[in-house]
């Protein structure tokens, strides 16, 4: 176990800005973090390693196997994001948090936020912000590391504890991943702001019958409102769609990112996309809901 007196940094550099680097908290024992000759320690002895490419490890326990994204299911989300497909989602977190927060929003998390993508778009629109993209999957903390000058990666499992000291973001970020409607509380600042995007009941309508997708619940909107409702008071909704023409790859790629593929097998996927015409106009159909915090 390293030392938390030690005052030289020798191994890899954690990739994030300071701001940002000094809200960071022991996940074991919720004290601050701060380099040591491993990466990162606390002043109770607790370390946990910097990855070489610059992103903190703060899983702790074991990791069971298939959580988070794989290698190639980070590739596909990667280059499915590239091409521009769901820009307009990150484009309107930018929106509502320079409507909720002004134009700087000073520090913005991104939890279960994969290759930073969305965060990214939001760090562009808002030169005053830094921010930090929390993910279960190293790939994808990988990828997040390096994705935005003023933005930073972590490994982290929500359902166990943001790696984060208490009040010190001031918005959080929810895209098509699991809330911890405590953690978020906690994380949040009392004036903070929380964006949870969910999949509208037309979401990849298109596709649903010709690929045996599954049906979005209908209580969706519902559901989240149950499961924030002790933590957050909803401040509004609003729709985002956008139609999109998808080539089979990137067909294959947008269901192999949400639950159906679980149920179905990659080859009987493959088979099933083929018979698409191609290119394939898809509707992209999401819920944007902005929450604050309760006192």
């Amino acid at each position: 176990m390293a030392q938390a007196n030690t005052t030289h940094h020798t191994g890899p550099r954690l990739r994030m800005p300071g701001t940002v680097a000094a809200l960071l908290a022991c996940p074991a024992c919720g004290e601050g973090l701060r380099p040591d000759e491993r990466g990162l320690a606390c002043a109770a002895g607790h370390s946990f390693n910097v990855a070489r490419e610059g992103y903190a490890s703060l899983l702790t326990g074991a990791t069971p196997p298939g959580t988070g994204d794989s290698k190639e299911m980070v590739a596909d989300r990667l280059r499915f994001q590239q091409a521009g497909h769901y820009d307009f989602v990150g484009d309107a977190l930018a929106d509502a948090l320079r409507r909720e927060l002004g134009d700087d929003a000073p520090v913005v998390v991104d939890v279960g936020g994969g290759t930073g993508h969305y965060l990214t778009r939001v760090l562009d629109a808002l030169p005053g912000a830094v921010g930090l993209t929390a993910d279960v999957s190293k790939w994808a903390a990988r990828r997040a590391a390096r994705a935005h000058g003023r933005g930073g990666a972590v490994t982290a499992d929500a359902w166990r504890g943001l790696p984060l000291r208490g009040d010190s973001a001031h918005a959080v970020l929810n895209v098509f991943a699991p809330r911890n409607a405590a953690e978020f509380h906690r994380v949040l600042r009392p004036d903070g702001v929380l964006l949870v995007v969910v999949p509208a009941a037309d979401h990849l309508a298109e596709l649903r019958a010709p690929l045996g997708l599954l049906e979005v619940d209908p209580r969706k909107d519902e559901r989240l409102a149950e499961s924030l409702h002790g933590h957050f008071a909803p401040v509004g909704a609003q729709g985002l769609g956008l139609a999109m023409a998808l080539s089979h790859e990137d067909v294959a790629t947008v269901v192999g990112m949400g639950p159906s593929a679980r149920h179905i097998g990659a080859g009987e996927l493959r088979a099933r996309v083929a018979g698409l015409p191609e290119p394939f106009t898809v509707t992209a159909s999401v819920r944007l809901h902005v929450y604050r915090p309760r006192a």
